[in-house]
């Protein structure tokens, strides 16, 4: 961060203001806003959305949506999918530089040390009711460590971090084993991170599970895909809940709560869910173009698109080429994939949607790729949670170190009544 020599003006009721501004290491500008209150005598700024709003400055992950970059701590995305691993991200993104051989190891076998939850917890699982939402329980269960492995200040903060991580996996793969009623199945040291999570989803007691290398390594790039994403909702949550100086699990659970809505880590569950519209209705993918395309409708095109993104998502460019590969080596056959990739073409070569960029996004894709891997819609979101972890960790770890830390304190600009006197009821009409 450099601050400059350059200022905004700004003149309200004939008084003018000077502000500094800040230019970030990708020569981003904004104006320090820090002293705006006391210096304009209680006048705030309205930025509902926080669209315009810089609330932190932030080492972890760069994004330019007009150019469709993303990168984790300066390295690109398209690297980091093609040539690293989940582990290996989660490492760069929470620690600030990739590891070294030795650093390397070491995390991966501390990870693989505390992934075992607490005998007691399967309790916890036990008192959910079966059709319970596995995101409901992830967050729960998340929140409940704290129970277990209570935050006894920074100086645990690595073993804590380490136990997230290494955690959520079980956590997530018995809140599937309980909503389809199967015994859970415990952690393997000897496979991979992403690996075991497989093995505990969708292995039983009664025959042999081997881990499918294909299916392990694009859910791997997935993760990675899904591992941060800059002040996005579910960040901007953990963040806010970690002000308060909370412990590192309230502040992830809350994280997953926020992930839950289709606007956000639901996405790419809307995008099966409409593609399954489509095809009760005699598969007419014309008809929902043409929908989409009129304005007097309120249907839209689930997975077309993204606020931040204004050409390509560099993700989705990703998910594509691995969505064909993982289909063409499972030989997977789905009528709703026929579908999605009918919307494809479409988004592609429409100029309605070329002109407005409504392109297809992560969310198309991943929700496809999940599907091919057997994995059910329920799931999706968790398995965006996992993804995401190590950027929610980063985050909160990020906004703990900041010099400028305080308690998160949005202002509002109260439009109710102005005062009035109480009335007793008795007096009340």
């Amino acid at each position: 961060m450099v601050e400059q020599n350059e200022y905004a003006k700004i003149i309200i009721k004939g008084n003018e203001y000077e502000f500094p501004l800040i230019v970030g290491s990708e020569d981003e500008i904004s104006i320090d806003f820090r002293k705006f209150r006391s210096t304009t005598n209680n006048i705030i700024t309205y930025d509902p959305g926080y669209g315009n709003t810089g609330s932190c400055i932030s080492n972890i992950t760069f994004i330019d949506g007009e150019k469709g970059i993303l990168r984790y701590r300066g390295y690109p995305i398209e690297q980091l999918a093609e040539n690293s691993t989940f582990e290996e991200v989660c490492y760069l993104l929470i620690y600030g530089e990739l590891p070294s051989k030795s650093e390397f190891q070491k995390f991966k076998s501390t990870l693989n040390y505390h992934d075992l939850i607490h005998e007691d917890m399967k309790k916890f699982f036990e008192g959910f009711p079966p059709n319970a939402h596995p995101m409901a329980v992830l967050s729960t269960m998340i929140s409940s460590l704290s129970t277990y492995y209570p935050y006894n200040g920074d100086d645990q903060l690595d073993l804590q971090i380490i136990r997230l991580l290494a955690k959520v996996n079980t956590l997530a793969a018995f809140a599937y084993k309980k909503s389809i009623g199967q015994p859970y199945i415990y952690p393997r040291n000897d496979l991979s991170y992403i690996g075991d999570f497989l093995h505990m989803m969708f292995a039983v007691p009664s025959e042999p599970y081997h881990v499918n290398p294909v299916v392990e390594r694009v859910l791997d790039k997935l993760l990675i895909l899904h591992a941060d994403h800059e002040q996005n909702c579910s960040a901007s949550t953990v963040r806010m809940v970690g002000s308060s100086q909370g412990g590192i699990y309230s502040a992830i659970a809350a994280g997953v709560s926020a992930l839950w809505g289709p606007l956000h880590g639901g996405a790419n569950q809307a995008v099966i869910e409409m593609l399954k519209m489509i095809q009760k209705d005699n598969n007419d993918v014309d008809k929902y173009v043409k929908k989409a395309k009129d304005k007097n409708s309120s249907f839209r095109l689930m997975g077309f698109g993204h606020r931040v993104y204004k050409n390509f998502d560099p993700r989705a460019t990703i998910l594509k080429k691995a969505a064909e590969e993982v289909l063409n080596e499972l030989g997977i056959q789905d009528p709703l994939l026929d579908i999605a990739q009918k919307l494809e073409n479409v988004a592609l070569s429409d100029e309605y949607f070329i002109d407005r960029k409504l392109y297809p996004n992560v969310d198309f894709y991943s929700g496809i790729i999940y599907r091919a891997l057997g994995i059910p819609e329920n799931m999706f979101t968790v398995m965006f949670s996992i993804g995401r972890l190590p950027g929610w960790i980063a985050q909160w770890k990020e906004s703990r170190m900041d010099p400028d830390f305080k308690i998160h304190r949005p202002r509002q600009i109260y439009n109710g009544p102005n005062i009035r006197n109480y009335i007793p009821v008795s007096d009340r009409i």
